[in-house]
């Protein structure tokens, strides 16, 4: 397996991620922003009817997905169902600190319940306890969700949790996901000490290039927060704020109805 070390120079991909050109292109309509936002609702108290107004938003405005807790997948599923706009589901949330068993069950069970996006938390402990053989298993953990999804015509993300890590952690995070097959990095989970930042949007392209797409999420609730993340390298973004985010770029002030600190 390739490993970085603390030494190894700022790796990138095969080929260069024009981020100024796709922010442009992002940014041009709502409509093209709209599809690279997951409207998410991710908060321990969400009810039945709140997850039903997140998926008839997400239908509305044309979402990228609707991003729920894997307790309401099937819900969201049969409420979008014919619309096109596919479940998004957070595995292993928010800490990552669960059995690689119990990950792979339960992306397992999410798929066959009608989800598309799988984010799943990368077990930050072993990657900061600095051993070969946790690195290993971080890579064949991610590795088993990506097959899983794979087999099924579904996507991962990998939640990287940058707040946490430093900048040798964030670089080996990256590549042992990318090694994996991981279709996105992402930075956080909007539950932890921090959120997205610029430069971590940066880093994880840098590494990315255009090997995978890269999604910012944490404390992304403005037009502003969002375009500062497109211009850093962010092909997706996570936000609870999307019908707000959209409705600044189409030059309305209408506030959305589901709403939630921290994602």
């Amino acid at each position: 397996m390739n490993t970085l070390s603390i030494t190894d120079p700022l790796p990138h991909g095969s080929e260069h991620f024009d981020a100024e050109a796709f922010a442009a292109h992002t940014l041009s309509s709502p409509q093209n922003l709209a599809a690279v936002l997951d409207h998410t609702l991710l908060k321990p108290e969400a009810t039945r009817n709140q997850v039903l107004q997140l998926c008839h938003e997400a239908a509305e405005h044309r979402f990228a997905c609707a991003m729920v807790n894997p307790t309401w997948v099937s819900l969201a599923a049969a409420a979008l169902q014919g619309t096109g706009i596919p479940v998004g589901v957070v595995i292993g949330f928010p800490l990552g600190a669960t059995l690689s068993v119990s990950k792979h069950e339960e992306t397992a069970h999410m798929l066959r319940h009608g989800a598309h996006d799988i984010d799943m938390v990368l077990n930050v402990g072993l990657l900061k306890s600095g051993q070969t053989a946790d690195y290993e298993a971080i890579r064949q953990e991610i590795h088993g969700v990506v097959e899983l999804a794979h087999a099924a015509g579904a996507i991962v993300k990998v939640i990287l949790e940058t707040c946490l890590l430093n900048f040798e952690e964030k670089l080996r995070a990256s590549e042992l996901a990318l090694s994996a097959g991981a279709d996105f990095l992402k930075t956080s989970t909007g539950f932890s000490t921090g959120g997205a930042t610029a430069d971590d949007i940066g880093l994880l392209r840098g590494v990315a290039g255009t090997r995978a797409g890269v999604k910012a999420s944490g404390g992304i609730r403005s037009l502003a927060d969002a375009t500062t993340m497109l211009r850093a390298g962010a092909s997706r973004i996570g936000a609870s704020a999307s019908v707000k985010i959209v409705n600044e770029l189409a030059g309305h002030t209408i506030e959305p109805t589901t709403s939630a600190p921290g994602y």
